[in-house]
């Protein structure tokens, strides 16, 4: 999987950067989340995704569940295409962890947009995250 969503392929067929330009139907035709989210350009969240590896390696992707798996941070709009994807950290990363390494790695979110997170992200004005046990 790390190398199927690392590559052009991929990445140019299925992963589209917001521009922050067009605010998706979903949104500005629904009164419930109209005007609250007209500036969310979609969603983010770590997913872990099953990897096979030599048993040298096997330790560093042991996730909690009892299986090897790779965390992966996907971002997608509101018409659920991606937006970025970054692979291949270990299991022990937080999403707050990974999400900073993808800003390191290009990932933009344009001016006064936003993403829709979990508490597993950090508060920032790119990330519009829940209060704990709200």
């Amino acid at each position: 999987m790390l190398i199927t969503f690392s590559s052009a392929p991929f990445y140019s067929t299925y992963v589209l950067s917001p521009s922050g330009d067009v605010i998706s139907p979903k949104i500005r035709d629904n009164p419930k989340y109209w005007p609250y989210f007209k500036d969310a350009i979609g969603t983010i969240d770590g997913s872990h995704i099953v990897v096979a590896l030599p048993a040298a390696a096997r330790f560093r992707y042991h996730n909690r569940k009892g299986f090897l798996s790779q965390n992966c941070l996907f971002a997608c709009d509101f018409d659920l295409r991606f937006t970025f994807a970054l692979t291949g950290w270990e299991e022990c990363a937080s999403d707050a962890r990974v999400y900073d390494d993808a800003l390191l790695r290009g990932f933009h979110i344009p001016p006064e947009k936003y993403l829709l997170g979990d508490l597993g992200f950090p508060a920032q004005p790119t990330l519009l995250v829940p209060y704990h046990g709200v």
